[in-house]
Formats: C-alpha cells, structure tokens, sequence
C-alpha cells in the first residue's frame, strides 16, 4: 500500500513503507523515513523475537516404526502450527496453571495435539502433519495450534512411514516461544534484506577479476533508486535512504502480522531502556517513544509488570542486572548456571 506524502514541505513524515508484492506467504516492501540501525533491528526482530507456536513436550506412548523415538520429536518440533491469537497464550514459565492441571501445563499456556497413526494394510502408509488433531480445551480460537497445511494435497509435512502392524502413539504439548531460544518458533523462513543496491556507499568491498559491473550484477532493487556517476564525488557521510525487505512467513503467521509484531516488540524494547534511563520512572517513555505524537506505551515494570501490548518482555542484560531471567526463563540449565545467570563484572 502507499501512503502518499506532500513533497513541498520539509516536515519530517516519519516512516514510509510500500508494499511492492503481496501473498498468502510472503510480502515484499520497501522501507524509508528510518536509519539502517532500525532498519536491521527490525529485520532481526522479525527473524527471532517474534512469539509463536511449536511442539516443545511429546510423550510417547508405543512407536514400532524405523525411527528412533527423538528423530520423530524433533519432526514434530518442527511442523509450523497455527499462531493466530499466540498473543492470549501465556508462556508456560510465567503461568500459574489451574489447580486440576498437574502436569506443567494448562489451556492458559498450551495446546495438546495427539498422533495416532497404525498400518494394517501391505502396502504401508505415511503419517503426515494432517494426523496430528488437537484434543482438550482450545481457550484462544478454534484454529490455535492447527498444522499448517499449504500444499495442494492437503497433507502437511511428513511425519513418518509405517510397515504393516506398526504404529506411533504421542502426545504432544504446543507452548508459546520464540525463534532465539529454539529455530522451531521462528515465524519466518527467511527475511532478504537489502540497501544501496548499486554500492553507492561503498559499504562492499567487491572482489573481481576484470569488470566488478559484470562479475557483481546489481538486484531487482537497483531499479528503484539511481546509480552514481562514475565520476561523482564520494561522500563518505552519506547513509542509506530506502531498505528493501522480502520476508516470507512458514505458514504459523501471517506476513503483515510478523511485521506488526516486530514492530510492537522492538517499541517495548525501547520503552524499558527509556525507562531505564529515566530510572524506574514508569511514566518515561510515554511521549514519543517511536517518535510519533503520544508515541507507544512503557510497561508499568521493567522486569516484565502489566503493560498495554501483550509481547513478551524481552531479554535481559547478559552483564547487568545479574543477568536475571532471559526470554525463556530462569539461568539454570540442566549443565548448571550460564553465563546470563551471573554477573562476570560483579
């Protein structure tokens, strides 16, 4: 979409973006109005810090198939679901589950799947990402949790093939995570990323043989802002201008709903720092913070209180602060304590 700006004015407008190409599972735009520091941020937020559902428990009940029982809990891990509402879902360390939920888990913070799949015929079969059905309460929409079927089959991924008489019977726990603890919660499978398609920065340091024009051909973005003449001055103050994105979702959201959390997860990083700064003031921020008008909203605690957006609080200081509680929890792991458990400058 465009947003069309007034060009006869200098009043900085702030942000631009352009959708160029749009699809069920991948858009392509262009960002402006930002520096290259924001620009990557966002990139990176995208690739690791969005929320999203993923198998993360699975208890297996019989498998008499080939594979070993990890090989095909780790498949399962890796089967996008349906992330939709993953907003509503509590993560699982911080929920305190209902009292008639003893296993560490509730319909608050999860969402049970079961596979039960066995042969009987001689021709064997295979087990795919359609055979996992969710059972039990569903608190946060009727498709939460869902595979993430797109092929033209309507099958899903494949799970595993089974002779005849054998069979797999699991359950498996879905819970909220992100892409930076385990790849299995990243929503995307790639975001390309792209500025100064002609190198009219210098910021790439080509190798060649004879020609870098004809060895190094510029991209499809080249057509989208003009080349400098050979002989044109260098200005080594110069910054990038327009940054070009593709990001291109596995199925578990929706393209445009990985942008607006990327952007909603990076104004609450910016809200605890500013707060931070302002030291534990939980009114600093409120004015601006994303530089438009009220501007986004500073959670009431910086070590994870209510806040007006429901995203995840963040990651803290790996050396200040004790490096209390990351984005996934306390800092203990089965090896014992890691380095964002302890303060090496204390």
């Amino acid at each position: 979409m465009d947003y069309p700006v007034a060009m006869d004015t200098d009043i900085d407008v702030g942000p631009q973006v352009k959708i160029r190409e749009a699809a069920p599972d991948r858009v392509d735009f262009t960002l402006q109005g930002v520096d290259l520091a924001f620009a990557n941020s966002l990139r990176r937020t995208m690739l690791a810090e969005v929320p999203t559902l993923a198998i993360d428990i699975v208890t297996v009940e019989a498998n008499t198939s080939v594979l070993a029982d990890e090989f095909i809990c780790h498949r399962l891990g890796l089967i996008p679901l349906n992330s939709m509402g993953v907003d509503n879902l509590q993560y699982s360390r911080e929920c305190e589950c209902d009292e008639e939920f003893t296993e560490g888990h509730c319909p608050n913070c999860s969402v049970t799947l079961t596979l039960s799949a066995k042969c009987t015929g001689d021709n064997g079969m295979t087990v795919y990402a359609r055979d996992l059905f969710v059972e039990g309460e569903r608190r946060h929409g009727n498709t939460l949790g869902n595979p993430v079927i797109t092929d033209e089959g309507g099958v899903g991924a494949v799970i595993c093939k089974l002779r005849k008489n054998q069979e797999v019977q699991m359950q498996c726990v879905a819970t909220k995570g992100i892409a930076k603890e385990h790849a299995k919660w990243a929503p995307t499978s790639a975001v390309g990323f792209e500025y100064d398609p002609h190198n009219n920065l210098r910021h790439t340091d080509y190798w060649y043989e004879i020609d870098p024009k004809k060895e190094w051909p510029v991209s499809k973005n080249a057509a989208w802002e003009p080349a400098m003449a050979d002989d044109a001055p260098f200005n080594p103050d110069a910054e990038p201008s327009i940054f070009y994105f593709d990001v291109e979702s596995v199925g578990s959201l929706e393209p445009d709903a990985i942008l607006h959390q990327g952007i909603k997860v990076l104004q609450q990083k910016m809200a605890q720092v500013i707060q931070e700064l302002a030291g534990g003031d939980p009114n600093a921020g409120l004015n601006g913070i994303n530089g438009f008008g009220d501007g986004g909203n500073t959670p009431d605690d910086i070590n994870g209180g209510a806040r007006d957006f429901d995203m995840d609080p963040g990651l803290t200081s790996p050396l200040y602060g004790n490096g209390g509680a990351s984005t996934w929890g306390g800092n203990q792991t089965p090896f014992g304590a890691t380095p964002y458990g302890s303060n090496p400058y204390a």
